[in-house]
């Protein structure tokens, strides 16, 4: 529909096409538009778009997708936190008493109201939600306007994006992660042994002896060590030189972290239970890590990320993005990795999911991916497959000790 506050007479790309086969084979064949890479905006920019429907799923692997629909016929796609992923799912249909009947494409206005609205602002939850429907009103805009979403954010500041994930000679991945004792995630306690700590640093010596000097390898204590132990482990492992040491304790109390981050030279890294601009200052102000990483399903979105990372510049700080989700939450964070200059590495940006997309991503070749080329997010969901997967959420899994049954971080 035209625009009544506007004065120039001409003939919209969703005009013509509704005259040409009538509004219901325009939203037939949006898929047709939106899989293929195209600067030709779908709508006129002048056109009314309002949102129709919103829509939750919830994976068996947990994973939470978010489908945000349009009478234009275009559809945004996003995705939230996997834990409390019925929470979550429930929280992104409520949002729509807000948004249905408005237009996507006012972006950071949604997010403002969104964030704003509610009595009780932040937590996990509710920012998880607004990071979902961040991406898909991110991806609505993008497809809008036939351009990818880095486009819109200052357009590309590099060519292709580096990945960390599976070290591969047929995709030159040259950067992995692993965890103090081998990626086994055992109950640690408050103070462990000194055999303990010599057998992961023979594990991260062998790791590194056999993937050499020139192989990045970041070592997550996921924030399950405590302090004491995490000090012993750094200490170590520093000879080794790790790319980085990731959230060597909780987040909650920041003060302890910048402790330790002071007393060793390899960087600290932290922020995938950090959430929004405001938990991201305290780290930064008090230098408890060096390297950022947020996760674009849970630290408030796209528009979210874009600020924070502006801030990490002010403080030499670069960001490298946490993923352990979907391909919705891997796209979001390439259009960061793409529209920002102090990006580091993508986390699982080798995955692929084939299992989930229409259409593949460009592949990896020697440790990077290529720029996103399609428009919004730069991916298609297949629905077809993402359905088949719709299911019961795997259940919380609380941890033990396994000497006095006591419960610990994992």
């Amino acid at each position: 529909m035209k625009n009544s506050s506007t004065t120039k007479k001409h003939i919209s790309r969703r005009t013509l096409f509704r005259g040409l086969f009538g509004s219901g084979a325009l939203l037939g064949m949006d898929a047709a538009f939106t899989t293929k890479p195209s600067d030709a905006a779908l709508v006129d920019p002048n056109d009314n778009i309002k949102v129709t429907k919103i829509e939750s799923f919830v994976l068996k692997n947990s994973w939470v997708f978010v489908k945000v629909s349009t009478d234009a016929g275009i559809v945004g796609w996003g995705e939230m936190l996997k834990d409390d992923a019925k929470a979550c799912a429930a929280g992104a249909l409520e949002v729509g008493n807000y948004l249905v009947g408005k237009d996507p494409r006012n972006v950071v206005h949604h997010w403002q109201a969104i964030h704003r609205g509610a009595f009780y602002r932040g937590g996990p939850i509710k920012t998880a939600i607004l990071s979902g429907i961040d991406q898909a009103l991110w991806d609505i805009k993008g497809k809008a306007l036939g351009v990818p979403i880095y486009k819109l954010l200052g357009g590309p500041v590099r060519d292709k994006i580096r990945v960390y994930g599976r070290i591969s000679d047929k995709t030159g991945v040259n950067a992995l992660k692993t965890g103090p004792d081998g990626g086994k995630r055992g109950a640690y306690k408050y103070v462990e042994s000194p055999g303990y700590i010599q057998r992961c640093v023979e594990n991260f010596a062998a790791l590194r002896e056999k993937h050499g000097p020139d192989v990045d390898i970041g070592i997550d204590f996921h924030g399950a060590v405590q302090p004491q132990t995490a000090m012993l482990l750094i200490k170590a492992l520093e000879p080794y030189q790790p790319f980085f040491f990731e959230e060597i304790v909780q987040c909650l109390n920041v003060d302890v972290m910048a402790e330790l981050a002071r007393k060793t030279h390899i960087p600290i890294a932290t922020g995938e239970r950090i959430f929004t601009k405001w938990g991201f200052r305290e780290i930064l102000e008090k230098r408890a890590a060096s390297i950022l990483q947020p996760d674009v399903c849970y630290a408030g979105g796209i528009t979210e990320l874009k600020i924070i990372a502006g801030m990490a510049e002010a403080y030499y700080t670069p960001i490298a993005p946490h993923n352990p989700q979907g391909p919705c939450s891997l796209a979001a964070s390439f259009q960061i990795d793409a529209a920002v200059p102090n990006f580091l590495i993508q986390e699982r940006g080798d995955n692929e999911y084939e299992d989930l997309l229409a259409k593949p991503m460009p592949p990896v070749e020697g440790g990077y991916r290529p720029l996103l080329k399609d428009p919004g997010l730069g991916i298609e969901i297949d629905e077809d497959k993402l359905m088949a997967q719709v299911g019961e959420p795997n259940p919380y899994p609380t941890r033990y000790d396994v000497d006095d049954g006591s419960v610990v971080d994992w």
